[in-house]
């Protein structure tokens, strides 16, 4: 794992150089045409192909859904970064299944976190942000070219621009706890994918985490209901 330190412009632009180096440095056969990048598979059919379009941009919720998708793609030996994240250190990282030798932290990039994602966007088949400011149309049409011509994913904990589409988590409701007594072990919220390519919002209820702190289906038996339905 390459894990930058905050600090002042000086670090900042070390920062950057380490990053640079680190381009020099990863070589990885990453998202193809055609193939999509994947997530849990409670969240397949939710999504156009089944997963993250190459070289696409997506609005996802800050906190474990992004981490969740993360550590799909880290599980089969994809190479991540993630950018503007200060919680998301090496345990957390490590519990929710990201493989900790191909993760690259810059927690706080300061005011080069643009020039920062563009750079791992060259090299790394994903790639997640929390943008430290407001993102121009013209800087974010740039980066859109250069995640097609890579192939890379972009994963932004907030509002993008020529975004392909939006993850986020909602209705949160926890269990655990019997009568009176025992400790939260298992999340359930709603998860909504809306796509260019889909004609209506899509949803599933899942486990995040569930007792191994990871993203999965909700029983069927146990909830009630469906898991997949088509928001109208």
């Amino acid at each position: 794992m390459t894990n930058a330190a905050t600090a002042a412009p000086p670090v900042a632009d070390a920062r950057l150089d380490d990053v640079r180096r680190l381009q020099g440095d990863v070589r990885w056969t990453g998202a193809r045409p055609g193939r999509v990048v994947p997530v849990p598979s409670a969240l397949t059919g939710l999504l156009p192909g089944g997963g993250l379009a190459p070289g696409s941009a997506y609005s996802v919720s800050p906190g474990l859904l992004l981490l969740a998708l993360l550590a799909e793609s880290s599980r089969e030996g994809t190479w991540c970064g993630a950018i503007g994240l200060p919680e998301f250190g090496a345990e957390a990282a490590e519990h929710a299944g990201l493989s900790l030798e191909r993760v690259a932290l810059v927690p706080r990039p300061g005011e080069r976190w643009f020039t920062i994602t563009a750079a791992l966007a060259e090299v790394m088949p994903l790639v997640a942000v929390r943008p430290g400011g407001r993102v121009r149309d013209a800087d974010a049409a740039r980066l859109a070219a250069r995640l097609r011509s890579s192939g890379t994913v972009l994963l932004v904990a907030g509002r993008w621009p020529r975004a392909e589409g939006t993850l986020s988590a909602s209705a949160p409701r926890w269990s655990g706890i019997g009568a009176g007594h025992g400790c939260l072990t298992v999340r359930e919220v709603m998860v909504t994918v809306t796509s260019k390519r889909l004609p209506s919002p899509r949803q599933a209820r899942v486990s995040l985490p569930d007792g191994s702190g990871r993203l999965s289906a909700v029983d069927r038996v146990r909830a009630g209901k469906l898991p997949l339905r088509v928001v109208s």
